[in-house]
């Protein structure tokens, strides 16, 4: 591997190679399994299934906001998770083996949430007085607008539009994409997490001394504290929680705190069938509005750009070289296509790359591509098999709140970790590092809390659908990032011949077309010799 630039020799007595910088790692070392290759399958299939364990919570999270919503009840709710699971497990195989070819989990989104709401709230679904029919109708009108927004995903992926941008697309502009894709669900950690102190913040403890101090502790081949540290931790939590349940502990306490804390209060189990299979538009024919569209389309050029750092973290979690332009295009293509699936099965929501399973990577330091393709046979399974996805659904919240404190963490520190390739003494460099991350946080924090306080966003108009795209876009803390910083790293002092070096673009540019460089072949070609019928540029 190339070392980086600049460099020094050791000052005054020491040893040479002590004050020397560390080298530049093009992929990242210390991956016990690259995307490429597997463990063995016993291992696989129980980190699979741990993977699967993660990426469930969120699921949960946004069903248990929108279906209450929409009028429906525990029954409609643990159908609409039931049919999440399985468009995912389908679409996570579908990226996996014809998108990006990246380790990702195909997941829920946040970004659709605030379009989702704007139609649950509209007026024309007032006349429904059953809530059983209004769940269906609003539903309906929510699988509409996925229909119509997916199209936009997959022509910007497709016709290579998304390509073309992201081959301007620097070290330095990534670092702020891929860390606030992490950083800007700060909300779902320890805020979370602290609805039940008592319950989240054990598993936080657990986890982070079974997953970092254990394995450097104890040295062996056979460690399996850190790859399997999710796993234990929420067994040992949950069955903490279960016997405080029984105990009576939350009997006389608040309804909020029983909800949080409770093992028992999820509703998912009875309500849940015991073999149900999703099958498309099960809530009847789709219904279209062109407001409704226009916000969704927003939310998923969001889902877009939150996807593209996922991308990129998990290429360098699973020790891959930086993912080709055409190759994010393509991913984005089919993650529109997903969207497609989303609107035609009635999931409720649209899909995204999923930080925590991207996370989960740098906390086991396993990047197979297998893997991820097992935790999505585990999602189809159990959707059909409604009890038993239903017992696992029913983790107390705070518990899945502790992980993300860990998961969410990787995601950042792998978007800071790109800083390596810049050169952190240049002061443009830090300008626009600074000033990116702090728009990043600072305009989707105004945003949001003008949402909260006043029930509705900074910008007003009488049209409705042009202050939901407003909202969605500015209350996501990558696109506001990534706006500010590609913008900036794209035409200031671009004349200067240090500005390549200084972002870092000259690492990169073997990368930005797919056979410039051989081991994109490697991780990136499609299977069945497909990329004769369907090349990269």
């Amino acid at each position: 591997m190339a070392v980086g630039e600049g460099g020094g020799g050791g000052g005054g007595g020491g040893g040479g190679n002590e004050f020397q910088p560390h080298p530049v790692k093009e992929q990242l070392p210390g991956v016990d399994f690259c995307v490429s290759s597997s463990p063995a399958w016993p291992e696989a299939i129980l980190l699979g299934f741990q993977h699967y364990l993660v990426m469930i919570g969120t699921v949960v999270i946004i069903s248990t906001i929108i279906v209450p919503l929409m009028g429906g009840g525990n029954v409609e709710k643990a159908e609409v998770i039931n049919t999440f699971l399985f468009v995912a497990g389908i679409n996570t195989l579908l990226q996996s083996l014809f998108g990006t070819r990246l380790p990702v989990v195909m997941g829920a989104s946040y970004a659709f949430i605030i379009p989702i709401i704007s139609i649950t709230l509209s007026r024309r679904f007032n006349t429904y007085t059953d809530p059983h029919q209004r769940f269906k109708h609003t539903m309906r009108a929510v699988q509409g607008a996925l229909i119509l927004s997916s199209l936009l995903q997959m022509t910007i992926g497709f016709f290579g539009f998304w390509r073309i941008l992201i081959r301007f697309l620097s070290p330095l502009s990534a670092v702020p994409l891929v860390a606030l894709t992490g950083l800007g669900l700060f909300v779902h950690g320890f805020p979370l997490l602290a609805n039940c102190i008592e319950v989240g913040l054990p598993e936080l403890i657990i986890l982070i001394i079974l997953s970092q101090y254990i394995p450097s502790l104890i040295k062996s081949d056979k460690v399996l504290w850190d790859r399997f540290a999710v796993i234990l931790s929420v067994a040992i939590v949950w069955a903490y929680a279960e016997i405080l349940t029984v105990a009576g502990a939350y009997d006389k306490r608040p309804l909020k705190t029983q909800i949080s804390c409770r093992t028992d209060r999820s509703g998912l189990l009875n309500a849940s069938s015991w073999i149900r299979v999703p099958y498309p538009f099960q809530w009847g024919s789709p219904t279209f509005n062109a407001g409704d569209a226009f916000a969704m389309m927003a939310a998923s050029l969001v889902a877009i750009v939150e996807s593209t750092g996922t991308y990129i973290a998990a290429s360098r979690y699973g020790s891959a070289t930086y993912i080709p332009p055409s190759v994010i295009s393509r991913g984005v293509g089919w993650q529109g296509i997903g969207t497609l699936l989303d609107g035609i099965f009635g999931t409720g929501t649209g899909s995204t790359a999923s930080v925590e399973n991207a996370g989960l990577l740098g906390l086991t330091r396993i990047g197979s591509r297998r893997v991820i393709q097992i935790s999505a046979a585990f999602m189809l399974f159990f959707s059909v098999l409604g009890k038993f996805g239903a017992i696992l659904a029913s983790i107390p919240l705070p518990i899945v709140a502790a992980l993300y404190c860990v998961l969410f963490a990787y995601m950042v520190s792998a978007g800071l970790a790109l800083l390596q390739f810049c050169n952190l003494n240049s002061f443009r460099t830090k300008f626009i590092l600074g000033f990116a991350l702090f728009m990043g946080l600072s305009v989707p924090q105004y945003f949001n809390e003008y949402l909260l306080i006043s029930s509705r966003g900074p910008v007003h108009t009488g049209a409705t659908w042009f202050n939901n795209i407003v909202q969605v876009i500015f209350s996501s803390p990558a696109t506001v990032a990534i706006i500010v910083a590609f913008l900036l790293d794209t035409t200031l002092s671009r004349g200067q011949s240090s500005t390549r070096r200084d972002s870092g673009r000259h690492w990169w540019a073997k990368f930005r077309y797919f056979n410039q460089d051989t081991r994109s072949e490697e991780f990136y070609a499609l299977p069945y010799n497909l990329n004769r019928f369907f090349p990269s540029f």
